[in-house]
């Protein structure tokens, strides 16, 4: 329903509107129109440009979008999670757990401005390699070019894919998936042997330990019990020495290898190897990127991380752990099973700034946070609010489930349980003590409300934040906590001239009223739509509020 430059919407969609775009492509007339240039914020405070296409060109390149998926899906490379069917954020960063094990080095790629920066013509030179059809070029050539308008004024595009755009992401994929096949070339050279070499300190060492447990089976019968407790005690000293030196040669020169994820245009490359490789690496990177596909790599933000510290990529901190602390496995053998894993880490960074992009915290002169009322919120009904602050706290959740520190999102659920209190303590002109006496329920924040099938009982957030698996469908949609705002203004609602029963636009809007929610039966829809928003108004047109009163609505 977001208008383009033509002003039209799926409003007024028909059979002879399709049969009129068909005949279009046919003759190739069909000529797309400018985007309209919306400028949206970046999480790190700059503004980003969308493009929002017409909905006649939002058709055609979802077809479009449909025929390249079908092409490419199946040649893409298994490193690329961006914009991709049942990959995600959580994929690219499940892999990372899963195969970067020992990585010495971390390269942070950043491509410079990449979207705005795509080359029509080398772009086009790529989708020839697989589509013969003239015709189909042509089209996408027509959609790279449509331009856009800023302020009424027409730009032209000679280079970049239009951010917003239906087609974006996939022609991005199949850009970079030239990047994606270099760096697996480079996988291919740069590996070297087949295993680590054994550790001598370690095999001198186990050595030892394995002629003490001899020495003392041999000679068991023959000690006295002071010998014995020596024995034993010099065997556990020389074990517990053994374990802290590496099993292999961590620093082997005779084994390299590469580890890579990309999502979009962001990737993370894992190096186990010397600091050297990695700068030869970056600039191998840096001239394909130049010269094979007009993209600039970003000398200053492109990073070189030891493995030590931690790497961010997809807003978690990743880093290889140095843990010597050991663990039985089910044989009864003491083995090291967390040294040079791959963690994962929920930066507190993130949920301090979701906090402050919230409004929901404020800093004193000590130089604390405080958690403060929403004053947007404030004319939401109390089921709304307590649905909002839900949304926003599993959001996040759901997001960094993967992090082994994710508990600490414990002080972010504080700060928001302590806004949501304020905020309803505000609405109602109270203090938080009474809020929380008056919607608590065995101790906990809940709102009771009425259904159809009786008494039901809403909570705040309390399930706690434990680190799991994360249900990958839909991740990286952000929490649609629009659903449960609304202008509870009787006067908005009418000036939207939109019938909140049939969603049609009317001139004609009116307003029915009932004196009780629990006058309700719940059995019609219009009924199920006032009780679930706890209002005693519904905003409908003439033709639906004359149904209502004859008995005919639903």
């Amino acid at each position: 329903m977001t208008k383009g430059t033509d002003g039209k919407t799926i409003d007024g969609f028909s059979i002879e509107r399709i049969n009129k775009l068909i005949e279009k492509l046919k003759d190739e007339s069909y000529q797309p129109s400018p985007s309209r240039r919306k400028m949206i914020p970046k999480t790190n405070g700059g503004k980003r440009p969308l493009g929002i296409p017409p909905f006649n060109d939002k058709l055609i390149q979802e077809i479009i979008r449909m025929i390249l998926e079908a092409i490419y899906e199946g040649k893409f490379h298994k490193n690329s999670h961006g914009f991709r069917p049942k990959r995600s954020c959580h994929t690219a960063l499940e892999q990372i757990q899963l195969t970067f094990t020992a990585t010495r080095w971390f390269i942070e790629g950043d491509i410079k401005s990449f979207f705005d920066n795509i080359n029509h013509h080398k772009l086009i030179e790529i989708l020839e390699r697989h589509i013969k059809d003239k015709k189909f070029i042509r089209l996408i050539w027509k959609f790279l070019r449509a331009g856009y308008m800023d302020n009424w004024v027409y730009r032209g595009t000679y280079s970049g894919t239009p951010q917003g755009g239906i087609i974006s992401p996939l022609l991005s994929n199949i850009y970079l998936n030239e990047l994606d096949k270099f760096v697996v070339s480079l996988q291919k050279e740069f590996s070297t042997g087949k295993a680590r070499k054994r550790n001598p300190q370690f095999r001198r060492l186990e050595h030892r330990v394995r002629v003490q447990k001899k020495w003392l089976k041999n000679h068991w019968g023959t000690l006295n019990e002071e010998d014995k407790r020596e024995g034993i005690k010099k065997y556990k000293e020389l074990r517990k020495e053994m374990l802290k030196i590496d099993y292999l040669n961590p620093m082997d020169p005779d084994f390299k290898r590469i580890k890579y994820v990309r999502y979009a245009d962001d990737f993370l490359i894992g190096i186990i190897g010397s600091k050297s490789d990695c700068i030869k690496l970056k600039k191998r990177i840096t001239e394909f990127l130049w010269s094979g596909l007009k993209l600039e790599l970003s000398q200053e933000k492109t990073l070189i991380t030891n493995s030590k510290k931690c790497a961010r990529f997809l807003g978690y901190d990743i880093k290889i752990r140095r843990d010597l602390s050991t663990k039985k496995t089910k044989t009864g053998n003491t083995q090291r099973v967390f040294n040079y894993q791959c963690v994962l880490y929920l930066p507190q960074e993130k949920w301090v700034k979701k906090l402050k992009e919230l409004k929901a915290i404020v800093m004193q002169k000590d130089g604390k946070w405080k958690p403060i009322h929403r004053t947007t919120l404030i004319n939401n009904e109390p089921l709304e609010i307590q649905s909002i602050y839900n949304a926003e706290i599993k959001g996040l959740y759901n997001y960094y489930k993967m992090a082994i520190n994710v508990s600490s999102l414990h002080n972010f659920n504080f700060f928001m349980k302590f806004s949501y209190l304020k905020t309803m303590a505000k609405k109602y002109k109270s203090s938080v003590k009474k809020i929380y006496k008056k919607y608590s329920v065995d101790g906990k924040l809940a709102i009771k409300y009425e259904t159809v099938k009786g008494t039901k009982i809403s909570f705040f957030y309390n399930d706690g934040f434990r680190r799991g698996k994360v249900d990958k469908k839909n991740v990286d949609r952000l929490p649609l906590t629009e659903k449960y705002s609304s202008k509870s203004s009787i006067v908005q609602r009418l000036l939207a001239n939109n019938c909140e029963h049939c969603g049609e636009q009317k001139e004609k809007m009116e307003v029915h009223h009932v004196r009780k929610l629990k006058d309700l039966k719940g059995k019609k829809k219009w009924e199920r739509f006032m009780i679930t928003r706890r209002r005693k108004t519904i905003v409908l047109c003439h033709k639906c509020h004359v149904n209502l009163h004859a008995g005919k609505l639903d």
